[in-house]
């Protein structure tokens, strides 16, 4: 049985959502605090982890950071508040996914299959893989990037959105493929989070912001990493 750590201190949301995911034969774990979770999770970790952006005793950002430095364990981190800096922020951390409350039992369902699929496969993959576009370097199997020799500090979804543009530089991948191949489910139109990761490595990259050349937008198709430009 999928064993799931709930870290979420509104009781009664955590047990709607322990009772809907025990009908869907999952096995879930609830934790009120911060800290307990922390304790608890660093010591025994599930195979996924539900958590609430603002928790007593340690903050769920704060939570989150610190088990990505032990783990990748997949985490969906909750926010009461649909705003673009709390999709920042997770992500920043670490977070795998996001959800704004309240929440939606079917989605938040599909979010959970959608990552563990993505986990399954990427551990059963065994990938020698290196991308070399002139002084730019990825290396898959350390998930290393270097530019110009020097290290790039990329968070693991930052990585995963240039490894998959890497692998067609020069040609432009849509929206759609990005978030079916990142996130397990097609672009609605709305959802901003392949936008925000693009965003975020362009500066790491040293792209720039206002006319970026390195990654550029194709406007109405999606993205394109241009392959001329690392030499």
């Amino acid at each position: 049985m999928i064993t799931i750590a709930l870290v979420e201190d509104d009781r009664e949301l955590a047990e709607w959502i322990r009772d809907y995911l025990e009908t869907k034969q999952y096995a879930v774990q609830i934790y009120h605090d911060g800290l307990t979770a922390y304790q608890a999770l660093s010591a025994n970790t599930p195979d996924l982890i539900i958590l609430d952006g603002m928790l007593p005793s340690m903050d769920g950002l704060e939570v989150c950071k610190l088990l990505r430095l032990k783990s990748d364990v997949p985490i969906i981190m909750l926010t009461a508040r649909d705003e673009e800096i709390d999709e920042i922020l997770g992500l920043e951390m670490g977070a795998d996914d996001y959800l704004t409350k309240p929440v939606r039992g079917r989605l938040l369902e599909t979010r959970i299959k959608s990552l563990l699929r993505r986990m399954a496969s990427t551990t059963s993959t065994v990938e020698l893989d290196t991308i070399s576009l002139g002084n730019l370097v990825i290396c898959k199997p350390t998930r290393l990037v270097t530019l110009n020799g020097a290290s790039l500090k990329l968070s693991s979804n930052e990585f995963d959105v240039l490894w998959l543009l890497a692998k067609q530089a020069g040609q432009v991948v849509s929206r759609e493929s990005l978030s079916q191949q990142l996130r397990g489910f097609e672009y609605d139109g709305f959802d901003r989070t392949i936008d925000l990761r693009i965003s975020r490595l362009r500066k790491k990259l040293l792209d720039d912001a206002g006319e970026p050349y390195k990654i550029k937008t194709i406007w109405g198709k999606g993205y394109l990493l241009c392959a001329e430009v690392w030499q």
